[in-house]
């Protein structure tokens, strides 16, 4: 993979450790052919772990994130940063510290960034996806929706990847864990190995009731 791409990564601002970073793009590197799509970019940390992935692959990391900041970001929440405020608005802005840390990696080539909601662009996306990566909005509702909008997307041998999940409650928030069990509970998916609260699944078959592109 790109090493410069991985330092780059290390070193961006996020919530990315490092050893779980470096497994993701080593199992979006291993993913069989076709589009590699993260769900939640932030300020584009995990993008480049991703990026280092698919220049490696000669292809595209797609990034989808409305940039307005996930529950969590918000004034009075615990990771608010009113930094990230546009003051002409009042609201969350993202995009241009994502752009920034892009740009400054040498990563535009093969990063494509969508602002949007993620259930809205899902409605209109049409390609197989070899590797996704679920890491937006932690609530409950908005995990779930990204989970269903997305994993029918999701080749058969392609890897559902889903971050922040704690078993223990006292670890961390419980939406990225539900969402990681009920994949596992529809019996479309397998575990394979992981790294701390990231967890890998490749699907092997679509249920009777998804609907694939």
């Amino acid at each position: 993979m790109d090493l410069g791409l991985l330092e780059a990564a290390v070193g961006a601002d996020g919530f990315m450790p490092e050893d779980e970073g470096r497994a993701l793009a080593s199992a979006a590197l291993a993913a069989p052919g076709g589009v590699i799509l993260e769900v939640g970019s932030y300020l584009g940390k995990s993008t480049l772990y991703l990026a280092a992935a698919a220049r490696a692959r000669g292809g595209k990391v797609v990034t989808v994130d409305h940039h307005r900041g996930s529950e969590e970001h918000q004034a009075g929440w615990e990771y608010h940063d009113p930094g990230l405020v546009d003051s002409s608005v009042g609201l969350i802005d993202t995009l241009p510290g994502f752009r920034r840390t892009i740009a400054a990696a040498g990563a535009e080539d093969v990063v494509v960034a969508v602002v949007a909601r993620a259930e809205e662009f899902a409605a209109i996306w049409g390609s197989p996806l070899a590797f996704l990566f679920l890491d937006g909005s932690h609530t409950d509702e908005s995990a779930q929706r990204d989970l269903a909008s997305w994993a029918p997307h999701l080749t058969v041998g392609g890897i559902l990847a889903i971050h922040d999940v704690f078993p223990d409650p006292a670890d961390g928030g419980q939406a990225p864990y539900r969402i990681y069990r009920r994949a596992l509970e529809s019996g479309e998916f397998t575990e394979i190995e992981g790294q701390g609260s990231l967890r890998l699944l490749r699907r092997e078959r679509f249920g009777e009731s998804t609907e694939t592109v």
